[in-house]
């Protein structure tokens, strides 16, 4: 019999999404508006608070800024603008990823995934609409906060519970599949979401993002009918088992791999905070036919993904066909060490741009780089904490995966605060030693942790 978390479709799966059930698709296309709406609006953000929202005439119409600059500052003393807007960003990025952990226990205990995922896209279209004025602008904050809660740790579980647990290499091909769905919207978003901020303003980008969003939440809807009978998971008010002693056990070691990505993904997210400031002040973004918006690159990492995605999986296929490739905890450190070259190559631009700007072909490799080393390390993340979790516990655990990006990109936040204060090379040598302490942890764990999970 299924578990409470987890329903296997019935016969012979339909190749009708790649070869995979009709609803991966769906839930991989609710992702992918999402993920439209939330890179095209997180390319923009830092430079519009730098830009525009913290400039005199715009700043005092901000509800609650004051009180919110006061309490980070209490803390890290007083900030320029750019640092003051890392930190919001930061802070920002970071709790998107807290929230699901709580998203999740919702969906597991309360509402179930289907109602807590729709309501969830509702508060991502009213926090984009929200972003669209400045003096709802942390309204707006708060509400993608909330919203990508519900839906970002749900909706991956869904995907997960397609497949009976001892598939696991249907079940990693799935999650590749799932982020080649998602990572097609984070391309198209920045270049949209860009080209119209830079032709009519600011909030025509966050405007469209708000748009985007709620054709997410359609797709979610018209989807639902593919899904899995939801009825044997969501029993409201029904006492969960208890987790057994084993179980407890796979958990705290799950929780202690999820830890190891923190270091590449804290170098990895730099790309949207510091990464979007560097281009636009160090990068040679001039054409014939005008600048190219800085946001554009912000799809350079996501396309990187999208098109190798495919590839690779076919690489990992054969390989494991012969009996070898690497594993997924050799997958996990070879993402966190191209993650560390890739930074480095923006700390070698950095010294080849002075005295004037850099090619554009730095920024080119070194964020292709930077999708490379996440489509090894994210989607193989992913993949093990479901096929490995507890059923009972699978939502949940989802979640703790995005509790390491709330400590990643809290962290990338202050990183980025040090921006103005050292150099470009300094900083991206900085950011590379980051990621680089993540491989070297994995090399030195991997063995350990694969014996015992």
């Amino acid at each position: 019999m299924a578990s409470q978390r987890e329903i296997v479709l019935p016969g012979a799966r339909a190749p009708t999404f790649f070869g995979e059930p009709v609803a991966l698709g769906y839930l991989a296309f609710t992702e992918a508006w999402e993920r439209f709406s939330y890179y095209g609006m997180s390319a923009l953000v830092v430079l519009y608070m730098t830009e525009t929202l913290f400039l005199p005439g715009h700043i005092e119409t901000v509800v609650g800024f004051a009180t919110l600059r006061g309490a980070i500052e209490a803390v890290t003393g007083p900030l320029t603008g750019q640092g003051l807007a890392s930190m919001i960003y930061g802070l920002y990025s970071g709790l998107i990823c807290f929230t699901p952990l709580f998203g999740g226990l919702l969906a597991d205990r309360v509402l179930g995934a289907r109602t807590t995922v729709a309501v969830g896209a509702l508060m991502l279209c009213a926090g984009h609409l929200a972003l669209a004025f400045d003096a709802s602008f942390l309204l707006g904050l708060l509400l993608l906060i909330l919203g990508c809660g519900c839906v970002k740790g749900n909706v991956a579980a869904q995907a997960g519970a397609l497949y009976p647990r001892d598939q696991e290499a249907a079940r990693t091909r799935a999650f590749m599949l799932f982020n080649m769905g998602i990572n097609t919207g984070a391309v198209a978003g920045p270049i949209v979401c860009g080209l119209l901020a830079q032709l009519y303003g600011w909030h025509a980008g966050f405007g469209c993002a708000a748009v985007i969003m709620l054709a997410g939440l359609v797709t979610y809807l018209v989807g639902l009918r593919h899904l899995p009978p939801e009825a044997a998971r969501s029993r409201r008010g029904a006492p969960a088992a208890p987790l057994q002693a084993d179980e407890w056990r796979t958990i705290g070691l799950l929780s202690g791999v999820i830890a190891l990505t923190i270091f590449q993904s804290a170098a990895y997210y730099q790309l949207g905070d510091a990464g979007m400031i560097w281009l636009r002040w160090m990068v040679d973004l001039a054409t014939p036919f005008g600048a190219v918006p800085a946001a554009w690159f912000r799809s350079v990492d996501s396309l990187a993904s999208v098109v190798l995605a495919a590839p690779l999986i076919a690489v990992w296929r054969r390989q494991a066909m012969r009996g070898g490739g690497p594993g997924d905890y050799a997958k996990l450190g070879y993402g966190a060490a191209i993650t560390a070259a890739s930074a480095m190559l923006l700390a070698v631009a950095s010294v080849s741009a002075a005295p004037g700007r850099v090619s554009p072909l730095w920024p080119l490799a070194a964020f292709a780089g930077m999708g490379i080393g996440f489509l090894y390390y994210w989607p193989t993340l992913m993949a093990l904490v479901s096929r490995r979790s507890p059923a009972q516990a699978s939502g949940a655990m989802l979640g703790v995966i995005f509790l390491s990006l709330f400590v990643a990109k809290t962290a990338m936040g202050w990183v980025g605060s040090l921006y103005e204060k050292t150099t470009p090379a300094a900083f991206w040598s900085l950011d590379a030693a980051i990621a680089a302490a993540g491989a070297v942890l994995v090399a030195v764990l991997w063995r350990p942790l694969a014996r015992r999970c």
